[in-house]
C-alpha cells in the first residue's frame, strides 16, 4: 500500500507541476500579447504624430512654393515691362540716328545740286548741322559739351568760310559716323555731370546710347534717367543691391569684359 500510495503521491505531484507550467505559460502568452498590444499602440501613435508632422511640412512647402510662384510671376511681369521700355528707348535712339543719316544724305544731294547751279553750300550745310545740334541737346547725355563744341567749331568754320565746303561735308559725315559708333560701344569714360545742383567730375559706364551709370570720387553711384519732357537727370541710388550691381558693371568693364550677363537697375523705370 505504501508503495502504491507513494506512486499516487508522485503522480499527483506531477499533475500539479504540469498544471502550474500551463498556467505560467498562459500567463506569459497573455503578458506577451498585452506587451505587443501596447507596443502596437505606441507605434501607431508615433506613426500618427510622424504623419501629422509630415503633413504640416508639406503644407508649409506648398505655401512657400505658391509664394515663390507669385514672386516669379511678378518678376516676369516687371521684366516684360522693362524689356518694353528698353525696346522703346532703342527705337527712339535708332530713329534719331536714322534722322541724322537722312539729313546728311539730303545735304549731299543738295550739295551736288548747289555745285551744279553754282549756289553756296553754306545754307544747306548749316541746316544739317542745326538738326545735329538738336539731336545732341535732346539725345543721350554722353559728353554733350564735347560733342556740341566739335559741332560749334565746324559751324564757325563754315559761317566764316574758313573751310572748303566739300571738306566741311566730309567732317559732317564724320560727326554722324561718331554718333553711330557711340550707339554700339560699351566702356568707361570720364565726364562732368550736373549732380545735386553741382558740376561733378565722375567715371561713367556707357552701354550703347541707352544706359549711362556713374561713380563719383567719394564712391556714390547712380545713373542717368530720362525725364517725361525728354530731358535727362543724374540721380544717385541708395539701395545696397543696386549699388553692388553698378559696382560689378564698373569692375567688369575695367577688366575689358564688355559682353555677358549683368543685372542692373533700370533707369527707364518710372
Amino acid at each position: 500500500m505504501l508503495f502504491i500510495a507513494l506512486n499516487l503521491f508522485n503522480s499527483t505531484g506531477f499533475m500539479h507541476k504540469h498544471f502550474f507550467k500551463k498556467i505560467i505559460s498562459c500567463a506569459g502568452i497573455v503578458l506577451l500579447l498585452l506587451a505587443t498590444s501596447v507596443a502596437k499602440g505606441n507605434s501607431l501613435e508615433n506613426l500618427a504624430k510622424a504623419l501629422a508632422k509630415i503633413r504640416g511640412e508639406v503644407e508649409t512647402l506648398q505655401t512657400q512654393l505658391d509664394t515663390e510662384k507669385d514672386k516669379h510671376g511678378s518678376r516676369m511681369s516687371a521684366l516684360t515691362s522693362q524689356l518694353a521700355d528698353l525696346s522703346v528707348e532703342e527705337r527712339r535712339q535708332k530713329m534719331s540716328i536714322e534722322k541724322l543719316q537722312h539729313s546728311i544724305e539730303k545735304m549731299t544731294v543738295n550739295a551736288k545740286k548747289a555745285e551744279q547751279s553754282g549756289e553756296s553750300l553754306k545754307p544747306v550745310l548749316l541746316a544739317m548741322l542745326a538738326d545735329y545740334r538738336q539731336h545732341i541737346q535732346t539725345g543721350f547725355p554722353f559728353k554733350p559739351e564735347d560733342r556740341v563744341r566739335a559741332l560749334g567749331d565746324l559751324e564757325n568754320n563754315v559761317v566764316n568760310q574758313l573751310i572748303d565746303p566739300n571738306k566741311a561735308v566730309n567732317q559732317a559725315w564724320s560727326l554722324i559716323e561718331d554718333e553711330i559708333r557711340l550707339s554700339k560701344e560699351n566702356g568707361i569714360y570720364q565726364q562732368i555731370i550736373f549732380l545735386d545742383g553741382e558740376k561733378v567730375l565722375v567715371d561713367i559706364a556707357k552701354l550703347g546710347t541707352v544706359f549711362l551709370f556713374f561713380q563719383t570720387r567719394d564712391n556714390r553711384f547712380g545713373m542717368a534717367k530720362r525725364l517725361s519732357d525728354g530731358g535727362w537727370k543724374y540721380e544717385t541710388v541708395d539701395d545696397t543691391n543696386d549699388i553692388e550691381r553698378i559696382k560689378n558693371l564698373f569692375d567688369s568693364l575695367k577688366k575689358q569684359i564688355r559682353q555677358g550677363y549683368f543685372e542692373l537697375p533700370n533707369p527707364l523705370r518710372k
